[in-house]
């Protein structure tokens, strides 16, 4: 038996189990993810791009089971949680990214029809068979910023607030004036 997180299935039959996957991978695992991480690590000098990027791990769990009584409407629970590295766009230099997401899931296809509750987000199949791992890799990509930076301006390295510099005026003919001032 292969890793349940890779095995495509039913997700009727992964919820009628109750399913409960541990997430251990690696970024690297995640071809889509991991294209986009490089990407943005292509913009670095080569020198300062972290050597293990790949290696970050994303960690976490899902749970599948149903959100009604009857056994109907199919439900994913879970959190996922990975620091990556990406490139801040206020100092232009590598850090880690924490990304952590909560999961409240009802997974249907259009046919069924369903609506969410208050709690659950629904989320759109294209089919009945799933991947785990698939809908692991893309709640991490809609995860990230759109413009990904250090939480505090004081944590980037070259980074000066406008609002903080001192402002530097240039006053050609003030030593004239102060010459004049002496001469009266």
């Amino acid at each position: 038996m292969g890793n349940p997180l890779r095995l495509r299935r039913p997700i009727a039959e992964l919820a009628a189990k109750g399913q409960v996957i541990e997430i251990a991978e690696k970024i690297g695992s995640f071809e889509r993810l991991a294209g986009i991480v490089e990407a943005d690590l292509a913009t670095l000098d080569p020198d300062k791009i972290p050597p293990d990027w790949r290696e970050a791990a994303v960690s976490g769990w899902l749970e599948f089971g149903f959100a009604d009584a009857q056994k109907q409407v199919v439900s994913l629970v879970g959190e996922v949680a990975v620091t990556l590295d990406a490139v801040c766009q206020r100092c232009l230099e590598p850090f880690g990214l924490e990304l952590a997401t909560d999961l409240r899931l009802l997974p249907t296809t259009v046919e069924q029809g369903v609506s969410a509750g208050t709690d659950f987000e629904l989320w759109e199949l294209e089919e009945e068979m799933v991947c785990p791992a698939e809908i692991v890799e893309e709640v991490l990509i809609m995860a990230m910023p759109l413009s990904a930076k250090h939480e505090t301006a004081a944590a980037c390295k070259k980074y000066e607030p406008a609002g903080d510099a001192v402002e530097q005026t240039t006053r050609p003919f003030a030593a004239l004036k102060a010459e004049l001032d002496q001469n009266k």
